[in-house]
C-alpha cells in the first residue's frame, strides 16, 4: 500500500482524521499524518524533515514556496478558520459578542489559556495589546506550548480557552462559546501544497485535488471550518 507522508497544522486535525480514513478506503492509499502548530512545522521543514504534502497557514505555505520547498503550481486554499473562545462543559457562557463585552469577560477570567506557537496564539497576543489589557491578561494566562488549549479547561487550570474553533472542537467536555467578534479578527486560511522533494509526488497531487474538492466541504464544516 502506498503511503503519503503529510504534515498538517493542528487546525485541520479533526477534518483530516475523518477524511483520511475515507480516502484510504476509496483509493487504497494510506495517509501518514503528523499534526503540529504551523510555526513548529516550518522549523521542522527547514531542519530537513521529509514529507509529501503539507497543510499550513497561507502565510506559512507562501514562505515554503518562496524557499523552494513547496511547489507553487497546485497549492490550494482548503479552509478558513476563526478564532473562538471555549469554557468547560456546563459552565455559563460569557458574553463575547462585542469588543467591550469580550474585554470584560477576559479581565474577569481567573486564567485564559492560549497557544504560544499557533496562529491563534500569535493573533490573541496582538489582540490583547490592541485592547490595552495585555499586562493584566498575561499576568494570569496559561500559555500552552503545543497542543489544544481547551485541555486546560478540563484540568481546571483556565476558565477560558482561546484557539481556532476547529481546534477547540477536538477536546471533549468543553463547549465553544463562539467566535471572537468578526470585526476583530482576520480568519486564518489553511492551504495545502506538495513538497518539491516529495517521494510520492503523483499520489500527493491526487490527495491535494481531493482535499480542495467540493465533496470534503461537509466534513470541514462539521469540524468548525469554513470552506
Amino acid at each position: 500500500m502506498e503511503t503519503i507522508r503529510m504534515l498538517s497544522t493542528l487546525g485541520l486535525m479533526g477534518a483530516m482524521r475523518s477524511l483520511s480514513s475515507a480516502y484510504e478506503a476509496a483509493t487504497g492509499v494510506r495517509i501518514d499524518a503528523d499534526f503540529a502548530p504551523t510555526l513548529a512545522l516550518l522549523k521542522r521543514l527547514r531542519d530537513g524533515e521529509a514529507a509529501d504534502l503539507v497543510i499550513l497557514t497561507r502565510e506559512g505555505l507562501d514562505e515554503m514556496i518562496g524557499e523552494g520547498r513547496v511547489v507553487s503550481g497546485n497549492a490550494a486554499d482548503l479552509a478558513r478558520s476563526f478564532v473562538g473562545i471555549a469554557v468547560r462543559a456546563g459552565q455559563a457562557h460569557p458574553d463575547i459578542a462585542t469588543e467591550s463585552a469580550l474585554r470584560n469577560t477576559l479581565l474577569a477570567a481567573r486564567s485564559v489559556a492560549y497557544s504560544r506557537l499557533g496562529a491563534s496564539g500569535v493573533y490573541f497576543a496582538q489582540l490583547v495589546v490592541r485592547m490595552g489589557i495585555a499586562a493584566q491578561i498575561n499576568a494570569k494566562a496559561t500559555i500552552v506550548e503545543q497542543g489544544f488549549t481547551a485541555e486546560r479547561l478540563v484540568t481546571g487550570e483556565a476558565d477560558l480557552a482561546v484557539q481556532q474553533i476547529s481546534e477547540l472542537k477536538q477536546v471533549e467536555a468543553i463547549e465553544v462559546v463562539g467566535p471572537v467578534p468578526h470585526d476583530l479578527q482576520t480568519p486564518a486560511v489553511f492551504s495545502a501544497g506538495r513538497m518539491a522533494n516529495a517521494k510520492h509526488a503523483e499520489a500527493a497531487d491526487r490527495l491535494l485535488r481531493y482535499l480542495a474538492s467540493p465533496e470534503v466541504i461537509p466534513v470541514l464544516r462539521q469540524s468548525g471550518l469554513e470552506p
